[in-house]
């Protein structure tokens, strides 16, 4: 009935759906299984893509020929830049998605992958021969072969919902978990853990008084994800903000007996930086009120999603809570709240291609790993993808750096770090983030996708001559200077000092107070000579000109670490031989299997002294 497969993926969520696409357009016989094609690739939380740190991801996943940005591009009814006060790397694209259209595209797009099949099965355990895997077994007790397996199983395995003292197994709401995996990768010598999330009730939008709120509208301008050329945003829907108050806070306490969470009924943990609201209340209870943000769910429903509210309290005081909301008095409600366990799997056991280390040529990616939200799952996903690819294929491994990409920093964090609670991606986790922001992903790992055979030659075109185009204009700006007489008046109109010599183009654009439009209109010759010009390249200029200080400072530090990443360990190093070790490092060190001395000094537990006994030890 099966042919054999090079890759199946499990699961159809944004993992998934990147880990088939990826794995498909490189060549490889790719099935995806499901439990239900009705909801491949559903926004389960939030109709939302991007963000403080995850829309640089989503831009990494475009320039490396995923699927996430094209997809968010063809879906959004909302787009801003967040963080523009702020410098260049902390500038984070955000959108708000058509939840029904955002996975309607996703099918339409892996379903138009020729090498793509689809099952709606459910996945209830992998074939194990030698330490190698070589198939799945399905609840309908059929046995398909394949070369490579990724799992991106999301919140299904051994998923229980609860709402108040209600709990019923599901990986979703209306949709049941998943059995079977755990228990067998456990017999396997797999070590799992627990872990909750939770989403807020849904309400209908009609029944809301938006004038007692905050409108926040998108961006005059609409930006976009994809480097490709994508449709921009010529119409937006505003999103809306309120707030709790001390009247929403006595109701939630009302029902705090009954919450799953207080009374130790959930074990796993929660995600720190997306709090339940009686999270929230009891962990910040010097504040009076917390931001809500009303946020539509496309253009053709009046479904509402309530962000900042997420709560697993029993529904009735759910609904009480939300009736004291400035603009919610006569709200109704679509669906309560819930918090959701499921199981894990700490990624200390993989590799940096998210390989097993137990079990040869299978991947995890995705929630199964600790991480929470969809572009940490869509980044893992496209890794676990072009890995199980090449590995089938027997390529070498394909591995972003720290220094490369946010995606690096993140397999990186969860391989050598791991997680004991929902990984979640910030800026803050990124020691080169001048050099790793959303504009320039494109010149980061454009060239090296398309060597490995994903991006596509008109990607690697585009960069190219973003790159000449750049380089030309800052060449320009360094040679083009202006007259004090001639200026002046300008830059005293602009709050900056006034200049007394001839004076560069390129030496004035570094000041904060000017930019680029600014500098256009002091010289007539460069409008003319800049009109040709993209406008990323425009914009990539500026912040060449106006950073390049801390680019260059960074990029040193890179080369420095760089040197410590190249060198190598070998493959099964024997640290018992190195009785200088700590208990602790030679512990860790055995465990996690670092390949470089780099990935080393990342490892918890793992302190300067062992990394310096170690480099004596390799006569380094």
């Amino acid at each position: 009935m099966f042919p054999e497969y090079d890759v199946i993926v499990v699961g159809g969520g944004h993992a998934g759906c990147e880990a088939a696409a990826a794995a498909a357009n490189m060549g490889s016989k790719v099935l995806l299984i499901t439990m239900n094609m009705q909801t491949i690739a559903q926004m389960s939380c939030n109709p939302a893509m991007g963000g403080v740190a995850k829309g640089q991801i989503v831009r990494e996943i475009d320039a490396l020929g995923g699927q996430s940005g094209i997809v968010s591009d063809r879906t959004m009814i909302q787009f801003r830049m967040l963080n523009r006060s702020k410098g260049p790397a902390m500038w984070s694209p955000r959108c708000q998605s058509d939840r029904m259209l955002f996975a309607q595209e996703w099918r339409q797009i892996l379903e138009s992958t020729p090498n793509v099949d689809f099952w709606q099965d459910t996945v209830t355990g992998v074939i194990v021969k030698e330490g190698r895997v070589g198939g799945v077994k399905t609840s309908l007790g059929i046995e398909i072969i394949a070369k490579a397996i990724v799992l991106t199983n999301g919140t299904f395995l051994n998923g229980l919902i609860h709402i108040g003292e209600k709990n019923f197994g599901g990986g979703r709401s209306g949709e049941r978990a998943a059995t079977g995996i755990t228990e067998q990768l456990i017999t396997l010598g797999f070590e799992s853990g627990r872990m909750k999330t939770g989403t807020p009730p849904r309400v209908d939008g009609r029944s809301l008084d938006y004038t007692r709120m905050e409108e926040q509208p998108g961006d005059e301008e609409a930006g976009k994800f994809s480097y490709k050329n994508t449709p921009r945003l010529e119409k937006q829907r505003s999103c809306w903000i309120t707030y709790t108050n001390e009247k929403v806070h006595e109701v939630l306490k009302t029902g705090f007996d009954k919450s799953p969470m207080f009374s130790g009924r959930i074990k796993g943990l929660g995600p720190r930086y997306c709090p339940s609201v009686e999270d929230k209340i009891n962990r910040f209870a010097d504040k009076d009120r917390h931001q809500i943000f009303v946020e539509p769910e496309g253009w053709n429903t009046v479904e509402v999603y309530v962000n900042g509210f997420s709560t697993s309290l029993p529904e009735d005081i759910q609904y009480r809570a939300l009736k004291e909301i400035p603009g919610f008095e006569n709200v109704r409600m679509f669906r309560p709240g819930y918090a959701i366990e499921y199981d894990y799997f700490p990624p200390t056991q993989l590799k940096l291609t998210l390989e097993t280390h137990l079990i040869e040529n299978l991947y995890f990616a995705g929630q199964i790993n600790g991480t929470t939200g969809y572009e940490e799952a869509a980044c893992q996903g496209l890794m676990a993808g072009i890995n199980a690819h090449r590995k089938v294929k027997e390529e070498n491994a394909f591995v972003l750096k720290r220094s490369e990409a946010y995606i690096g920093v993140l397999i990186d964090d969860l391989i050598n770090k791991g997680t004991e609670e929902p990984y979640r991606m910030f800026t803050s986790r990124a020691e080169y983030r001048t050099l790793l922001r959303q504009d320039n992903a494109d010149i980061r790992l454009t060239e090296k996708s398309h060597a490995i055979g994903l991006a596509d030659d008109e990607r690697l075109e585009n960069v190219k001559r973003k790159i000449s185009q750049t380089d030309e204009l800052v060449q320009e700006l360094m040679k083009i200077k202006v007259n004090p007489e001639d200026v002046n008046t300008q830059l005293e109109a602009y709050h900056t000092s006034l200049i007394r010599d001839r004076t560069s183009l390129w030496q004035l654009l570094k000041r904060p107070q000017l930019s680029m439009r600014e500098i256009r209109e002091m010289s007539p010759a460069l409008v003319n000579w800049m009109d040709p010009l993209q406008e990323d390249a425009i914009e990539q200029a500026e912040v060449h000109v106006k950073y390049d200080s801390y680019i260059e400072k960074e990029r040193l530090m890179v080369e420095k670490m760089t040197r410590m990443e190249d060198l190598a360990i070998i493959s099964g190093f024997n640290y018992d031989k190195v009785p200088a070790l700590s208990f602790e490092g030679r512990e860790k060190l055995k465990k996690a299997k670092p390949q470089t001395i780099g990935q080393a000094s990342r490892i918890s537990g793992v302190s300067p002294s062992d990394i310096s006994v170690l480099m004596i030890h390799l006569g380094r």
